[in-house]
């Protein structure tokens, strides 16, 4: 169970969290001063603190200070009533995970707080490379023998102590962020903090700002200074997630930060140095991308210097045995259900299917069915429909025709209560794979003859599982 500190004098700031995070899940741990704050940060270690800053025994950034020589990898939100401008600029820049003045929004500090503990987890859970025998003991972990997953794992032990930039490649689903988070624990920055951004996430208009903050003024709204991530996490490691969603602005400040560690604030002219690894990763076709125009060549090149491609699950062999016994037990553990045998009828079923999805499709599916399951026995019933009624994986890839009588006739027959909503989905996938395919991966060119925004399109594709590579293909495409 995550932990959270909250180091406030005022009695009714103390109540209100114990009152507001009652039923969050969260071991809540309470002190008004500074001294009684630190024993307690000390003592068991917390995932998240809550610190005012104006306290009977320290005032201004001093415990946070102290806190940060404890453990800098925890996230500190720091709150208070008559703070001032620098003083916050001066936080965030000092490496504070949020700063914000009282009266406190509750709705805002349960999301906030939210946020900093997966922060901390993300850091402190190890992902390990781990094997069937202790998998279920690790909530997140590397798990694999196949030849393709011990390239990976001794590519890890190679690049881990160095701080050079290393791109992660592979199809959605792989576990990117776990090979970034192994890279980030077994690196000399591992006591440093560790910061993951989705780039395509993020709206284009404050995906700047997020990463390199802006100046008061700079824009509508910018009504203050504001510390991007980079600045925030100097001395740290950043995962740069979805990197080739990056905008050309983006991509050129991210440019001139690898080469020199230096940037602007958006609407400034100051430089600002700092000290990062960066870590990216991306399913997309960087190289194709550069020769569309869509990603710098430049950038591509010095993202490149060390590349890590993760295989897709239906290339790892006898891996798939392991990585379904692991995920059996781990969710099985977590959602308070006895161990669990799974029979052979829906052993084959899941060896049958061809995963496009590739580990987070298998584990969305297990825990589907597990949660269905009402014995001691996961039967192939139990599994979800799309894995019983698919075409096998080598069928499905030569170009089985969709056959819409049987699709139809399935449904009705198993009780379906959601054909409309199944029905749509096929077409709308076949539709932006035809198009996409026509503007060889496009995207503007794609929304411009959809007649839709950029954005929707790339929500769209995500919501479908549409991979835009080399070849456009859709990671359900097997499926229909």
């Amino acid at each position: 169970m995550a932990s959270l500190l909250i180091i406030d004098d005022e009695p009714s700031i103390l109540h209100a969290f114990r009152r507001g995070f009652r039923d969050s899940g969260l071991q809540l741990h309470v002190a008004s001063t500074a001294a009684e704050g630190l024993g307690a940060a000390r003592e068991f270690r917390p995932d998240v603190v809550v610190l005012d800053v104006h306290l009977p025994d320290a005032t201004g950034l001093e415990t946070f200070e102290q806190i940060r020589a404890i453990d800098a990898r925890i996230p500190v939100i720091l709150i208070t009533g008559h703070g001032t401008t620098d003083l916050a600029i001066e936080a965030m820049k000092r490496g504070a995970f949020e700063y914000l003045l009282k009266p406190l929004d509750l709705n805002q500090m349960r999301e906030l707080v939210s946020r900093a503990c997966e922060s901390s987890r993300l850091m402190s859970v190890p992902a390990v490379v781990a094997d069937e025998s202790d998998a279920a003991d690790q909530s997140d972990a590397l798990v694999g023998r196949c030849p393709l997953m011990q390239e990976v794992y001794k590519a890890i032990g190679r690049v881990a102590p160095t701080d050079e930039i290393v791109l992660i490649l592979g199809e959605s689903g792989t576990g990117k962020e776990l090979v970034a988070r192994a890279i980030y624990q077994h690196s000399k920055r591992s006591a440093k903090p560790f910061l993951a951004i989705n780039c395509a996430a993020i709206p284009e208009t404050l995906l700047e700002s997020e990463l390199f903050g802006h100046e008061k003024g700079a824009f509508t709204g910018a009504e203050r200074r504001r510390i991007g991530k980079f600045e925030q996490c100097s001395g740290g490691t950043i995962f740069l997630d979805e990197v080739g969603d990056l905008s050309p602005i983006s991509q050129a400040k991210i440019l001139r930060l690898l080469q020199n560690q230096t940037f602007e604030r958006v609407g400034g002219n100051e430089v600002v140095h700092s000290d990062v690894r960066v870590i990216a990763a991306t399913n997309a076709d960087l190289e194709k991308l550069t020769t569309m125009g869509q990603f710098r060549k430049d950038l591509y090149f010095r993202l490149h210097v060390f590349a890590i491609r993760l295989p897709a699950l239906r290339d790892r062999g006898d891996d798939l045995s392991l990585l379904i016994d692991y995920y059996m037990r781990r969710f099985a553990r977590d959602l308070g259900r006895p161990a669990l045998t799974t029979s052979p009828q829906a052993l084959d079923a899941l060896r049958r299917y061809h995963w496009p999805g590739n580990i987070r499709e298998l584990q969305s599916s297990l825990k589907q069915a597990i949660l269905h399951t009402s014995g001691g026995v996961l039967l192939a019933g139990d599994l979800p429909e799309s894995l019983t009624t698919a075409p096998a994986g080598e069928e499905a890839a030569a170009g089985e025709h969709f056959d819409w009588d049987q699709f139809v006739a399935k449904q009705l027959a198993a009780g379906s209560e959601e054909l409309y909503a199944q029905t749509l989905e096929i077409m709308e996938r076949e539709l932006l794979v035809r198009v996409m395919r026509h503007t060889s991966g496009n995207q503007v060119q794609t929304a411009r003859i959809l007649g839709i925004t950029r954005g929707s399109l790339r929500n769209k594709l995500k919501a479908l599982n549409i991979v835009v590579e080399r070849s456009v293909w859709s990671e359900n495409e097997q499926d229909d």
